[in-house]
């Protein structure tokens, strides 16, 4: 072991012998495996550590500004806890179905379930009724928690519980806690979540993550915490990505955990967001790429106070180093930084820690504790080096445990030695960051060559005229696929086919990017359809553009 840490290189993190990129992050040390604990109980000891009044708010609704404090969070977490065993019969191993817009009750079910071991597995609360028929058909919930407005969509026979109800206000605070006695029982190992993959790329399937899977990812910025220790201004962190999406679920136990104030939108809009920073104090926000590129670009922003907010953390899909920079140049004072995960690795893999790595513009940061990186050609198999493309590979305490009900998928995905391939188009520089270029199902292929879509993408996110832009491949006789732009022009813009492709071409000199790397077909739309982590859904823009059923975007 010691020989093999001396031939790791200390910039890049890469072992020329087993060709691994280690993160170059210390080691975290995490419970020993046989230690029953659960996600919710490492949450809460986080908590403990970080000597948080227990009278600083935990969560707000930014609508009408209620809160609950750490006291009555703490509280209400055991009371719920208890009443979820007795009232609702529910047990370390049963499945719970999440179907609601986020609300201050969301936080304190998922700790509370997570606390007695009963698996989460929350849903888009705007699913379609056949979406939400397959999902459940996973999972095969023993109860379905769902608002008011979205229990019509639980046809199954599934109990159901209406969080925004009477009787689960009185579940929260009736005050018996069963003496305060966690379930023991609960295994690091169990499974504590069901997250959805978005779909974008094939049918929908269920990630299995464990307790430990988010331990780990937990205990990374723990320690982080305690080196730095108490934070002035208090932490206000403001939620624009949705609590059933990996990249929310997560963000929302590490924000309890460090003892930060979350701020929840039950709807997102820009002018809301703004209100709400302004109104709260924000001093953080979780963001995916499409908010970051309005922030950058759109007027309404500087109508608002933003003076409070330090930081944005960038998730979900990638953001171009152009983008990176604008958003720069309009807040000098908000640090952006970019992260890269998937449900499958539990919403960690990499990550922007501090000031000296922010100023990467383009990569999503350096490898997370405990994990580690191959870089794989995809058609020899071969692990590369700094610098070389090829399929992003992944392995450490944060993976899934596979998918759910799926062992096909699962076995081609996860090999023998623990290795999650990604599927991504990416590479790790001299210094260790890493830089994702594109999904490989995603490139288009013209002629003999290969064209990442974010790359044009990016480009094209730099016109002032632009507020948001999309490529996908269109297929051509002679070339097999040509890049297609889908341009969403800024209000007022008059922007036109053959200026969008000069702007392109042009740049594309100034960069020195291959000069096949060009769009070839423009077309105009008023918005990009998108998942809720932000990412662009091509499936349906080809399908639109092959079939002639744009009007219909």
């Amino acid at each position: 072991m010691a020989e093999l840490h001396q031939s790791i290189d200390p910039k890049s993190g890469f072992c020329p012998k087993s060709k691994t990129f280690h993160s170059l992050r210390p080691h975290v040390p995490l419970p020993p495996e046989h230690l029953p604990i659960s996600a919710s109980e490492f949450a809460f000891s986080l908590l403990i550590r970080s000597e948080t009044p227990k009278t600083t708010a935990a969560i707000i609704d930014a609508a009408t500004g209620t809160s609950v404090s750490y006291a009555e969070l703490t509280r209400r977490v055991e009371t719920l806890a208890f009443a979820l065993r007795t009232q609702i019969g529910l047990s370390r191993g049963d499945t719970a179905f999440i179907l609601s817009p986020p609300c201050i009750q969301i936080p304190i079910l998922y700790l509370s379930l997570l606390s007695i071991g009963v698996i989460i597995s929350p849903a888009n609360p705007t699913s379609t009724d056949p979406e939400v028929s397959r999902q459940m058909s996973l999972t095969k919930p023993a109860v379905a928690f769902v608002s008011a407005a979205t229990a019509g969509k639980v046809q199954n026979g599934c109990r159901r519980v209406l969080v925004d109800s009477g009787e689960f206000r009185s579940m929260m605070e009736s005050g018996r806690t069963g003496g305060g006695v966690l379930n023991r029982a609960v295994k690091q190992g169990d499974t504590a979540a069901i997250l959805y993959s978005s779909g974008t790329t094939g049918r929908i399937k269920g990630v299995e993550l464990s307790h430990r899977n988010f331990i780990a990812v937990l205990a990374g910025y723990g320690e982080i915490k305690a080196e730095r220790g108490a934070e002035a201004p208090h932490p206000v962190a403001l939620f624009t990505v949705p609590l059933f999406h990996v990249f929310g679920f997560f963000m929302c136990l590490r924000g309890i955990a460090m003892g930060e104030t979350l701020v929840l939108m039950e709807r997102f809009d820009l002018v809301g967001m703004l209100k709400a920073v302004e109104r709260y104090r924000v001093t953080y926000m979780p963001v995916s790429p499409p908010l970051v590129v309005a922030m950058a670009k759109l007027d309404v922003v500087k109508k608002f106070d933003l003076s409070s907010l330090e930081l944005v953390g960038c998730g979900g899909a990638p953001l171009g180093k152009e983008v990176s920079e604008r958003f720069t140049s309009r807040f000098p004072h908000i640090e952006i930084t970019q992260g890269y995960g998937m449900t499958e690795t539990t919403g960690g893999a990499s990550r922007m820690v501090g000031p000296s790595e922010t100023i990467a513009f383009g990569s999503t940061g350096r490898l997370g504790e405990n994990t580690e990186a191959k870089i794989v050609d995809p058609a020899t198999g071969e692990a590369l080096g700094p610098g070389q493309r090829g399929e992003l590979w992944l392995r450490g305490p944060i993976i899934m445990k596979g998918y759910v009900g799926d062992e096909e998928a699962t076995a081609a995905t996860l090999d023998s030695e623990g290795w999650l391939k990604t599927g991504d188009l990416c590479y790790i520089d001299s210094n260790g960051f890493l830089y994702i270029v594109e999904r490989l199902k995603e490139l288009i292929k013209y002629k003999a060559y290969q064209v990442p879509p974010a790359e044009l993408e990016q480009l094209l996110q730099s016109h002032p005229e632009i507020a948001d832009s999309a490529v996908i491949p269109y297929p051509d006789e002679d070339a097999g696929q040509i890049p297609m732009g889908f341009i969403v022009r800024k209000p007022g813009s008059k922007l036109n086919e053959a200026q969008v492709k000069d702007f392109v071409a042009k740049q594309a000199r100034k960069l020195f990017v291959a000069p096949y790397k060009k769009l070839r077909r423009v077309t105009f739309i008023n918005s990009i359809p998108k998942s809720p982590s932000g990412k662009i859904l091509r499936r349906e823009l080809v399908d639109a553009a092959v079939h002639g059923s744009l009007s219909k975007l």
